[in-house]
């Protein structure tokens, strides 16, 4: 498998010639809509080992290992009648394509709302160990409001994957400071709590407890740490796991309500798995941007693996990007989409889909009714991109927010990368 960047005067019958592969192939590895539209810059997963490359003018076979990061001693093994030295315009030569990290085990966790349809669930299951409804919410004499998870629950137990109880500080539809600084400073609220949440672990068959505590008011911390401990001890006693969710933090004493109280070395020491909720950068009222730089991912890991062991940390991978306005004006907001839903607006209005090297994302600019946008979003490579990141710093794996869109190319590279962990 290879990632190809569409370049003017490409068509589906051109490539399916160039590189071996069915036209029906490539549509379906690329979930392509419009089949007969293709725009320069969009990202093609090809399911072949090869290429077909015809030389153009001042390429040479070095200049070609480095464009398709393949060893120049391969390149030649490949093309035993070629003469290196004298190549021609026109002259076509054989590009052996092979995958440059092995594919090593890996978690993979999907949260969902329990609305997902039945297609975008039957996409994704396949390839998750653990599934995350979302969520139980919390009240502040830390009773369980539970959502209508039974049926997405016995559809991840058909399908060999771990539902995991999402336990959450939302209350009246956000995340609630408040609520959460009640609970802990009522034992009587934390133990009802905690044993609310063992009781239902029991009675739905869940395998362990998704917790994803947010806003938690710098003051709490201490409480915080405490009762993760306690929570901890008491899901291992009964035969749970514990994943818990952390924002992305550049270092230990980072301010701001968001990161004050996830102290990531007692999550990792506390829970089976850390999840880092890796993306939001660009988000709904910032300025145009990536949802996920990964100059931005690669900070927060290198500094959450001198707090947890590599091993435990789950890497957030976004499913979704935004559309802005412009000229963008403080305050406004920007439109979450997805990713097919993205790559179709680029064909409906024949955008070049150019590519930030720094944030490793794609974009693009479109005009409707006179009013501008720029899209910022993931695609195949910039995915790709990221999920190396899994292997770079030894990491558990990947989780989902959320598996509610379905996208076929992300799928195609995480089983191109993982050998996927199923319980």
């Amino acid at each position: 498998m290879f990632i190809y960047t569409v370049k003017s005067g490409d068509s589906l019958d051109s490539l399916s010639k160039q590189f071996g592969v069915p036209v029906s192939r490539i549509v379906a590895d690329n979930a392509l809509n419009f089949p007969n539209s293709l725009v320069v810059g969009q990202h093609l997963i090809i399911m072949s080992n090869s290429i077909r490359h015809t030389i153009e003018e001042g390429q040479t076979l070095y200049s070609l290992s480095m464009e398709f990061d393949t060893p120049l001693d391969e390149l030649l093994a490949a093309n035993p009648d070629v003469n290196p030295i004298l190549l021609s315009v026109g002259e076509v030569v054989n590009i052996p394509i092979s995958s440059d990290i092995p594919r090593r085990p890996a978690v993979i966790n999907g949260y969902a709302y329990p609305s997902i349809t039945e297609s975008s669930l039957s996409c994704s299951l396949p390839f998750l160990t653990y599934l995350s409804p979302f969520s139980y919410s919390v009240t502040p004499a830390g009773e369980l409001e539970a959502p209508r998870d039974d049926a997405i629950i016995q559809r991840a137990k058909n399908s060999g994957v771990m539902p995991l109880m999402v336990v959450t500080n939302i209350f009246d539809g956000s995340f609630s400071t408040d609520v959460l600084t009640q609970i802990l400073a009522n034992p009587e609220a934390s133990e009802r709590l905690i044993s609310s949440i063992l009781a239902e672990l029991s009675r739905k068959g869940y395998g362990g407890v998704n917790l994803d505590m947010e806003y938690i008011a710098p003051t709490d911390k201490d409480a915080y740490n405490a009762f993760l401990r306690e929570f901890s001890r008491r899901l291992h006693e009964s035969g749970y796991i514990l994943i818990t969710a952390v924002a992305p933090k550049y270092r230990a004493d980072q301010p701001g309500i968001l990161y004050e109280s996830h102290d990531y070395k007692v999550q990792g020491e506390a829970a089976d798995y850390v999840i880092i909720m890796t993306y939001e950068w660009g988000y709904t009222y910032s300025s145009p941007m990536s949802v996920q730089p990964i100059n931005e991912v690669r900070r927060v890991l290198e500094y959450a693996v001198t707090e947890i062991p590599s091993q435990k940390i789950i890497m957030g991978m976004p499913n979704y990007g935004y559309d802005w306005t412009l000229p963008f004006v403080r305050g406004t907001a920007a439109t979450a989409i997805g990713f097919t839903a993205a790559l179709n607006t680029a064909i409906r209005y024949n955008s070049e889909i150019l590519y930030d090297e720094k944030s490793q994302t794609p974009y693009f600019y479109y005009t409707e009714n006179g009013t501008r946008h720029v899209v910022w979003f993931d695609d195949a490579k910039s995915i790709d991109a990221k999920l190396r990141l899994v292997d770079e710093f030894d990491l558990a794996g990947a989780s989902y927010w959320t598996i509610n869109r379905c996208f076929i190319p992300n799928w195609e590279i995480v089983q191109n990368l993982f050998e996927i962990i199923k319980l």
